[in-house]
């Protein structure tokens, strides 16, 4: 046998010996160790309600014939009166123009920047120009940033174009400037033919996505809505146009409609606020105003909310499923067996009468010391409970102690132990 083999199969053999001398070690002192502890800390709970409707907004749809569509904004953007939306093109070929046409009319605005610059600054000023441009998009390209990588290509051209001088005159600028006019002319033409626009009327938010819901669910039909009324929507095969390319968000305000029972609908109050934690496809938490509860049908009501906050993240949402939350708790998180009710005697400091008491506690240790740690308790998990720390004042020494803590080494088991006990 080769001595590598050898050598291989000792190393390998020391290692499988450690791992179980670690583990046999950490078992024999679990045994032996009558008071574990383990790391109290900062933790938080929240009492929801989960719920499943339907988002409703004052939507616009935008119809349009074409063999080949292009939506121009993007989703969730902000648009003016009076602005296209969307560019209809016949054909491939007529496509392929507007695109040539664009990329020509960028191509003459760097012409024109490069003629107006070149009677204004010198050759070291083209020079560095350049060298700028190409530091900064180099930078850009080599940091995985392609936010500005338009511009900055842009920027580069023109960069470009002015040291051109160097080797002709303005009157080279001038002319090959003449020639890309000549050339978007000629597209223009032959684009106005082939290409239609989709404009809006009034400024909204804009959305490529129709679903069929927009004549379905208005926000004048919601006052009027049941829980079986809601219950109808889920599943409807909703027809849309061949020619429904797009829609327009026109209100700033957005409703989340839901049937919820009549028990758990007692928690909100109309006019009040909820929070609603949409966590599936968009996370947040947004802070909705309760408009309406509906009259009871079967047990269930129809529960309304609005809000006019995250217009733009929400406006490909319909149907979803969230929760509700009503509060939060905060306290330190330790393990159920750690918390301890204890029975004692505490004399009045008023009347000076003893009576017996029950304290929530959990003990800490401290050096090889047990310390005791009032508590209440704030919620239950499945294996832990949220405490929140109590003062204690020693009545002894007549001095406060320190309460509970996040980073506190919490006994969780054991057998009978106090305050002050050695910790063997």
């Amino acid at each position: 046998m080769k001595q590598g083999a050898i050598l291989n199969k000792i190393v390998i053999s020391l290692f499988f010996l450690a791992i179980l001398g670690y583990f046999t070690g950490a078992a024999w002192k679990g045994l032996r160790d009558p008071y574990p502890t383990v790391q109290a800390y900062t933790y938080s709970v929240d009492d929801t309600l989960e719920a499943t409707g339907y988002l409703v907004r004052e939507e616009q749809v935008l119809a349009g014939a074409g063999g080949i569509v292009r939506l121009l904004p993007s989703e969730g953007e902000k648009v003016a009166a009076g602005a296209s939306v969307a560019l209809l093109y016949a054909d491939e070929e007529a496509l392929e123009r507007s695109q040539r046409l664009e990329t020509l009319e960028i191509e003459a605005a760097q012409l024109t920047s490069a003629i107006t610059a070149a009677g204004e600054t010198g050759q070291g000023d083209a020079g560095r120009r350049v060298v700028d441009a190409m530091v900064d998009l180099h930078a850009s390209v080599k940091g995985g940033d392609f936010t500005r990588l338009e511009s900055q290509v842009s920027t580069f051209k023109s960069a470009i174009y002015q040291q051109s001088r160097r080797y002709g005159d303005v009157g080279d600028l001038t002319a090959a400037l003449s020639t890309v006019q000549t050339e978007i002319a000629d597209l223009r033409a032959q684009t106005a033919q082939s290409m239609g626009r989709v404009t809006v009327t009034e400024s909204g938010i804009f959305s490529g996505q129709v679903d069929g819901y927009e004549a379905v669910l208005t926000p004048d039909r919601l006052d009027r809505m049941t829980p079986s009324d809601i219950d109808a929507l889920e599943g409807q095969a909703l027809p849309v146009g061949e020619n429904q390319l797009c829609r327009l968000i026109t209100d700033a305000v957005w409703y989340f409609i839901f049937p919820l029972g009549e028990a758990e609908a007692k928690r909100l109050t109309e006019g009040g606020t909820v929070t609603v934690r949409f966590s599936r496809d968009w996370s947040g938490d947004v802070d909705m105003t309760v408009e309406r509860i509906g009259t009871p049908e079967n047990g269930r009501v129809a529960v309304l909310l609005s809000s006019h906050r995250f217009l733009s993240d929400i406006t490909l949402l319909r149907r979803q499923t969230v929760e509700l939350v009503f509060n939060r708790k905060t306290g330190v998180r330790v393990p159920t067996e750690a918390v301890r009710v204890e029975t004692e005697i505490q004399t009045d400091r008023e009347t000076g009468e003893e009576k017996e008491v029950s304290v929530t506690c959990v003990y800490v240790q401290v050096g090889i010391v047990a310390e005791r740690k009032p508590v209440t308790v704030l919620a239950q998990g499945e294996d832990y409970y949220i405490v929140e720390p109590l003062m204690e004042q020693d009545a002894r020494e007549k001095e406060i102690k320190k309460a509970l803590r996040a980073g506190d080494q919490v006994v969780i088991a054991g057998e009978k132990i106090w305050d002050g006990m050695i910790l063997e």
